[in-house]
């Protein structure tokens, strides 16, 4: 093995191979495609992740934000565009773990949402940034000086009032926040929700009617860093517990119920039903913990019994899966269908795309084919009559090649060979969450 091999091997999983940045933002017209697109998808799909402009970061999570994007229209692949999003921390070069206090200065390198006609970059620990649509950087975006927090990488789109509801969580207090805007952007609820103490509370759950807060044991201890580069240690004394608390309530009407503890980085969805939350979960069994070694995110069930004071807790599969989605029609309402990364030995991307059947129990894969790619997006069919009537669009890299494409299935027969690959002039690092943001209609 020469030098350079040597120290290749020797850098973290996500500063080399296809989880290395890329160095060149391009512009690609007219784009090749082997199949066909579907006539009825035109928009963009557009995904974060974090890219170094350095080339070097002391964890994946820390890199600048950077988006991929594939405008479709009509049958045809117009453009691919790869952006920074050129926020204050990026033009200083600033150290994140040192950018608390200012809400503008964010990575912006987690997810990317379009609501009330605003494309916004996400983080979880400053204000958005808005994007143009052929992703050039508008600038820190506060609804209008009313937001005081930041926001998570995962509000939520609720699925028939088109409300987001989204919060945010500190390293001192107020630890959390929750957030509620209208669906034409205002902001209209602020809410200081009560726990122990600064943890990492990555993501949430909405139904019709509640919210629902996962207050679980990776904390932050600027002392003891974890052994990955970020200051949050596991400490099971903590505790672990979900917070119900209606839509439109405040911290006296949080119910708080406790649980194994564990930690979930990405909920698939949640709902309501006799009675009963249910809350599809890819739950891991604990994260940076002091000498233990990673543990694999699978797919679980908390079922809330309210009226009984309690939470059931089921594991559906022993799968390695992550990034779970359903359409985003049945965000907070009730879903069958769920499709999620499956990982294989390659780290934290997916070797196929893995669709539940929760009424069934079955499960059916879109093998890769030695490809790999990262979280598929549902996007549905014109005219769609079933719930799995659309299309799971992601990018996926051929190391073969070694550039990428936007790959686009059958939701409803995943097992099929795609329906489209739209061939990118360059490989796409694996990266975070994206985001199908349709044409106006």
């Amino acid at each position: 093995m020469n030098q350079h091999a040597k120290i290749e091997e020797k850098k973290p999983f996500w500063l080399k191979d296809n989880f290395a940045p890329v160095m060149a933002e391009l512009t690609e017209m007219q784009l090749d495609v082997t199949g066909s697109i579907p006539p009825e998808l035109n928009g963009r799909y557009l995904r974060n992740g974090a890219n170094p402009p350095s080339g070097e970061t002391a964890h994946w999570f820390l890199g600048q934000g950077m988006i991929h994007g594939v405008e479709l229209q009509n049958g045809k692949a117009n453009w691919y565009r790869n952006r920074y999003v050129r926020t204050p921390l990026m033009a200083e070069g600033s150290n994140p773990m040192e950018a608390f206090g200012d809400m503008t200065k964010s990575l912006a390198n987690t997810h990317i949402v379009g609501h009330a006609g605003r494309i916004l970059a996400l983080e979880e620990g400053h204000w958005p940034f808005e994007l143009s649509p052929e992703l050039e950087t508008i600038g820190a975006y506060n609804y209008d000086g009313e937001l005081k927090t930041g926001m998570t990488a995962h509000p939520k789109v609720c699925g028939e009032t088109g409300e987001l509801l989204f919060f945010a969580y500190g390293v001192a207090p107020p630890y959390l926040t929750y957030h509620r805007a209208t669906a034409d952007g205002e902001l209209v609820q602020s809410e200081e929700i009560t726990v122990k103490g600064a943890t990492m509370v990555h993501d949430f759950n909405i139904t019709r009617n509640h919210v629902i807060f996962m207050d679980l044991p990776a904390c932050w201890n600027f002392e003891a860093a974890g052994d990955m580069g970020l200051p949050i240690q596991w400490d099971e004394s903590y505790g672990a517990r979900l917070g119900v608390m209606p839509r439109e309530g405040t911290d006296k009407d949080v119910v708080w119920y406790d649980i194994d503890p564990c930690y979930v980085y990405h909920p698939l969805n949640s709902y309501e039903e006799n009675g009963k939350i249910v809350l599809d979960v890819c739950r891991m069994a604990h994260i940076m913990k002091p000498g233990a070694p990673d543990v694999p995110p699978m797919l679980y069930r908390w079922t809330i019994d309210q009226a009984a004071g309690t939470v059931t807790e089921t594991q559906l599969d022993d799968r390695a899966v992550e990034f779970p989605r359903v359409p985003d029609s049945l965000v907070g309402l009730k879903h069958r269908y769920g499709y999620t990364a499956e990982f294989g030995a390659g780290g934290p991307a997916a070797v196929a795309f893995r669709k539940y059947d929760l009424e069934t129990g079955a499960s059916t894969a879109h093998n890769l084919q030695g490809r790999m790619g990262g979280e598929p997006v549902f996007v549905p069919a014109a005219g769609a009559s079933a719930e799995d009537d659309g299309y799971l669009l992601s990018f996926a890299y051929d190391p073969s090649e070694d550039k990428s494409e936007l790959v686009i299935v059958d939701a409803s027969n995943v097992e099929a060979d795609a329906v489209a690959r739209v061939h990118l002039p360059t490989r796409v690092p694996f990266g975070f969450h994206g985001s199908w943001i349709a044409d106006p209609a």
